[in-house]
């Protein structure tokens, strides 16, 4: 029996092996449009993470990294202890939240509209116009937002004392600045993320909908019945990428919308990348940063195991894995 059952396996082994050059020879061209991503992820994903041993060690630039004096949790415990552990985690995520929840619900509503557009000139038009605020560099954006928020000489401030009213002190006043930096995040992404919610509308059978108009239905009932829940897979998928990165800023936008020292908007507009910044630039606190930059990766990761885990309890199809 012994003798019997070994060859069996071994030409099954072999069958498999067989079959999967055959599915890698047939992906060979998808495998090569992905190489350049894989390659991308090796250099700055993988092989830097040894650094991460920076956030348990005491740099100096006079025994290296792996020769500087370890001191294990040091470093995050003062992160709890000084309180800003607390601050720019509510801040990061807080930001991230509205960025991700409003972000997509415009999306959504700008897609849908490009959708009941019936004029194919005005419908280009319309995404043109919308494009073009991605790729606006945040540079020129925190010069326009300076030109128009400036206590002296902004367009803002030169309005209101043309009406006789007192000047706002923007750049001085924390309470402000989420409501900037959420409109201008938005402003500038919303015509270019709507384009994945357009594409999956793209893709609904139209016969659907033709049906739908046969029936009566209007065009609040077709978006409501059709439209939406065919966006819905879209959605979940989305949802789930962006909260890997919760703890992630645009450190572009916040860097030079406010900068990265202005103490006055600290409790408001400061993040994890700009305190980052701060100790490696300023302070020259390279075990500080890291260690905040690990818990970055970490509690990420985490959320987006709970959300996936979550996800696949609701809604098995839409889970990521």
């Amino acid at each position: 029996m012994a003798t019997l059952i070994k060859p069996r396996t071994a030409a099954k082994a072999a069958a498999d092996k067989g079959g999967r050059f055959r599915r890698f020879w047939n992906s060979r061209v998808l495998l090569l449009m992905c190489l350049p991503a894989i390659v991308f992820f090796i250099i700055f994903a993988y092989l830097p993470m040894p650094g991460l041993y920076l956030a348990f060690i005491r740099y100096n630039y006079t025994d290296g990294i792996f020769h500087s004096p370890f001191i294990g949790f040091e470093n995050f415990r003062f992160l709890v202890m000084t309180g800003d552990l607390w601050r720019l985690t509510f801040n990061t995520v807080a930001y991230n939240i509205a960025f991700i929840l409003i972000g997509n619900v415009l999306q959504i509503f700008v897609a849908v509209l490009l959708n009941e557009i019936r004029r194919k000139w005005f419908k280009k038009v319309s995404q043109t116009l919308m494009f073009l605020p991605y790729f606006i560099s945040a540079v020129l954006i925190g010069l326009i937002a300076y030109n128009i928020l400036s206590y002296d000489y902004g367009v803002l401030n030169g309005i209101l004392k043309s009406f006789g009213m007192e000047p706002v002190k923007t750049y001085s006043d924390p309470t402000l600045w989420p409501f900037i930096i959420v409109f201008t995040y938005l402003w500038q992404s919303t015509g270019y993320g709507s384009i994945i919610y357009f594409a999956a509308i793209m893709g609904l059978d139209k016969e659907i909908v033709e049906a739908s108009e046969i029936d009566g239905a209007n065009a609040f009932q077709r978006i409501r019945h059709i439209t939406l829940p065919w966006l819905k897979p879209t959605f979940i998928i989305l949802l789930l990428f962006s909260l890997g990165g919760i703890l992630k800023g645009n450190f572009g936008l916040f860097y030079n919308l406010v900068g990265a020292n202005n103490t006055a908007l600290y409790p408001t507009t400061d993040i994890i990348e700009t305190f980052v910044f701060r100790s490696l630039m300023t302070n020259f606190n390279f075990s500080m940063g890291s260690a905040v930059s690990l818990y970055q990766s970490v509690f990420g990761f985490a959320v987006v195991l709970s959300a996936n885990w979550f996800v696949r309890k609701t809604s098995p199809e839409n889970s990521l894995f």
